[in-house]
């Protein structure tokens, strides 16, 4: 078959549509710009406008004829047969797309800097402190360390550093919208002591801030977030971070399979570097949920008299202090 005759089935089948007519329905919840995909436990995550896609939980990657081919388990020839029946196929899911009217994109650093800081009162600081439960105290550390701008529509921006300390990208996450910057590059969100001996990886910003107020922002400690990825960029950075003399690595991912596998690249790295590793597993679906249910649940014993004497104590120890049981600990 000519190569022009397979272009035309490719530009007129997305991804999307492949997926949808094997019966997978898409994750509202956990979609951005690349919008992920669910059926069962599989998971497949679409790109470049449902012209690409990959499995996170694997290798395989590629176009809609590589997708079809590893969906059906079945050859090329008839692969290309059953795209060609999609044709005019339309997903019925809705466009993920940002609340804010398309702008000109500009620099990376010149549209970070346009972006002041969060303060007291408005719509970005009502998310991050009331909707997601960050703690003031910890907002305020992340603020003053320029790491946090607001977006559009009470969104917060959180930055993603490379190794000399300079703004690449940043996640975007608020009330109606989550995504990455157009143009920018998934390194690190970084929160933290940057000389740390003892880094916590987690795979976003939020959960990042939720586990340092978790642990009271332990000394010599490094919160970092890839941001829903693993690009080449973010494992060269934790690389150079997790080859500093007497690094503990923390994988502080989700608690669902994505996060295991990304635990297991952490272990992978802390084995090459000879850096100490352990999986820090949160007792929900990610360290925010963690976050969110502690303060729910401190909310309701102070509606008794007794329940607001032992919340006002606060002599729990931390969550994910090596005393406790709650949270699930593996590794040496």
């Amino acid at each position: 078959m000519k190569r022009e005759d397979l272009e035309a089935p490719r530009a007129k089948v997305s991804c999307e549509a492949a997926l949808e007519n094997a019966g997978y329905e898409i994750d509202h919840k956990q979609s951005t710009r690349a919008v992920k995909y669910r059926h069962g436990s599989n998971i497949a995550i679409v790109t470049h406008d449902g012209r690409g896609w990959f499995d996170p939980l694997s290798d395989n990657k590629g176009d809609v004829f590589e997708l079809v081919m590893f969906l059906e388990r079945i050859p090329f020839p008839t692969a290309v047969d059953m795209i060609a029946s999609l044709v005019g196929f339309e997903p019925s899911r809705l466009q993920c797309k940002a609340s804010h009217p398309k702008q000109q994109i500009k620099g990376i650093v010149e549209r970070w800097q346009s972006r002041r800081a969060p303060s007291r009162g408005s719509s970005a600081w009502h998310y991050l402190c009331s909707v997601r439960k960050i703690p003031t105290a910890i907002a305020l550390t992340a603020i003053q360390a320029g790491v946090l701008r607001e977006g559009p529509c009470g969104s917060i921006w959180a930055a993603h550093l490379d190794n000399g300390c300079r703004t690449v990208g940043w996640e975007e996450r608020g009330p109606e919208w989550r995504g990455f910057s157009k143009g920018g590059s998934k390194v690190l969100f970084r929160i933290g002591s940057s000389r740390a001996s003892r880094l916590c990886v987690t795979e976003a910003a939020v959960d990042a801030l939720s586990l340092a107020a978790l642990e009271g922002l332990r000394d010599q400690t490094l919160y970092v977030s890839t941001g829903g990825g693993w690009s080449p960029a973010t494992e060269a950075a934790l690389n150079v971070i997790a080859s500093r003399p007497g690094c503990q690595i923390i994988a502080a991912t989700d608690s669902d399979p994505q996060g295991d596998v990304y635990a297991e690249r952490l272990r992978l790295i802390a084995q090459s570097t000879g850096s100490d590793w352990q999986r820090l597993r949160p007792p929900a679906d990610d360290w925010n949920d963690v976050l969110q249910n502690m303060k729910d649940s401190k909310a309701k014993k102070k509606l008794g008299p007794a329940a607001s004497r032992e919340a006002s104590s606060d002599r729990r120890p931390s969550l994910t202090r090596p005393d406790t049981t709650s949270a699930t600990r593996e590794g040496c």
